[in-house]
């Protein structure tokens, strides 16, 4: 039976990406896969602070994305490997997936910038297109609070 060896779960932090942390984390126990936690800093947000902040900016972005990581692993039952990076969030998580050979990749529909996207978020719409593996795009549902539980619903 065809399954998961490797997951990749794209992660920003943001309560929106919570569930899709849980899915991936399910489907990563049910094929006993291996899992890696991805946060990318984004160069472009970076780029365009003033230069006299730059620093502190992709400081508190590699922070924010420490955390993000740990909190997938805090809920993972399994190691998981942490990766933080920097560029353009579409193009590292599609390349990431490429160099690890990655079988899935797993993200929200919306994240940090996304929440007034009508239908997917620009990043998760990007990685859609240009990504060399499965992409998982988990929506959150409507008045979920962000505690990732999925309670069986429907991905």
């Amino acid at each position: 039976m065809p399954g998961f060896d490797t997951i990749v779960v794209a992660t920003d932090g943001s309560d929106s990406v919570s569930r899709a942390v849980a899915v991936a984390l399910d489907l990563a126990e049910r094929f006993d896969a291996a899992v890696h936690a991805l946060y990318v800093v984004d160069s472009g947000e970076v780029d365009s602070s003033p230069e006299a902040v730059r620093e502190q900016m992709r400081n508190a972005l590699q922070e924010r994305g420490g955390e993000a990581i740990v909190d997938v692993q805090k809920r993972a039952d399994r190691d998981v490997t942490a990766v933080v990076r920097e560029g353009r969030p579409a193009n590292e998580i599609a390349d990431y997936a490429r160099e690890i050979d990655a079988d899935l990749v797993a993200t929200g529909t919306r994240g940090r910038h996304g929440e007034n996207r009508f239908l997917i978020g620009s990043v998760a719409e990007r990685v859609v297109r240009t990504c060399p593996v499965p992409v998982l795009t988990v929506r959150q549902l409507a008045g979920e609070n962000g505690d990732g539980g999925y309670g069986g619903a429907p991905v």
